[in-house]
């Protein structure tokens, strides 16, 4: 495959529109706390310091990267779509060590074997050629540099009767992402106000009588403000091309690429977040 034709342009244009409208400017601090942990809990920070370059594959609104920039030399914020620009307004005023590109994966400004770490969340899904995506995100890392990613998981660690449900749901989404970008917005609100925030809202009272909420649907939103909620639904209901992976799947994807040494986050949502170090 051309590295040049690793991504879908509608994928590209809709996450550029998703993010011009929701900049995440309004995101709360508390919200931005618990993605940044949930994301990066299995991020060896120890690893990085103030000399160290890394990157953001598919940075979209930049809302991960003060995770790092506040404590390494440089980062690049990498986004083929119109996200690039929210990125740099969000970013650019409170760090000066970020370099903005409006560029994919395949093709971008990064020298290979340069970084000392990198990450990539929730994008490589979204990429016609997942596993040639991660190959170019690797070949950018120095050797022994950590890599994390996050993956749209094929619900491999849930109950049978999960798929069921997730595949219901995926019909709707295969009817809402091809309508007129307004018209899913207003849908996707709709979404988040009807479904997300009541089913979340019960597995807080799921969880308060002291039964286990892995398994309940939305579980991940029960403590997330409708923003999130909000932002989530449109990403979910609004896009076009996803894939899915059970864990082997991506462990198998990250060998290939060149990683060793992986772990994935087990025990915690959202899955799967894995974490790889560059052979």
């Amino acid at each position: 495959m051309n590295q040049k034709k690793n991504i879908d342009q509608n994928v590209v244009d809709d996450f550029g529109n998703e993010w011009k409208s929701f900049t995440q400017s309004d995101l709360s601090k508390e919200d931005l706390e618990k993605g940044i942990k949930s994301y990066f809990r299995i991020f060896p920070f120890n690893k990085v310091n103030n000399e160290s370059v890394g990157a953001d594959f598919g940075c979209g609104s930049g809302r991960w990267v003060p995770a790092l920039a506040p404590y390494v030399k440089k980062m690049y914020c990498i986004d083929p779509s119109a996200a690039i620009d929210v990125a740099r307004e969000n970013l650019e005023k409170k760090f000066q060590n970020l370099s903005f590109e409006k560029a994919d994966i395949s093709e971008n400004s990064i020298p290979d074997n340069s970084l000392d770490f990198g990450y990539c969340l929730g994008v490589l899904h979204h990429i016609p050629d997942t596993q040639t995506a991660l190959n170019d995100c690797v070949k950018k890392l120095k050797n022994g540099s950590p890599f994390l990613l996050y993956i749209y998981y094929k619900f491999d660690n849930q109950p049978f009767w999960y798929f069921y449900l997730w595949k219901i749901s995926d019909i709707f989404r295969q009817i809402i992402c091809n309508l007129p970008y307004k018209l899913k917005l207003f849908i996707t609100f709709f979404i988040a106000i009807l479904i997300y925030l009541p089913i979340a809202r019960l597995g807080n009272v799921i969880e308060y009588i002291g039964l286990p909420v892995k398994s309940w649907p939305l579980s991940d939103y029960r403590k997330k403000t409708f923003y999130t909620m909000r932002t989530d639904s449109l990403d979910r209901f609004g896009t076009k091309l996803e894939h899915r992976f059970t864990k082997e799947e991506i462990r198998q994807m990250m060998e290939a690429s060149g990683l060793g040494e992986i772990i994935f986050d087990e025990h915690n949502a959202p899955y799967w977040c894995a974490l790889g170090y560059k052979k």
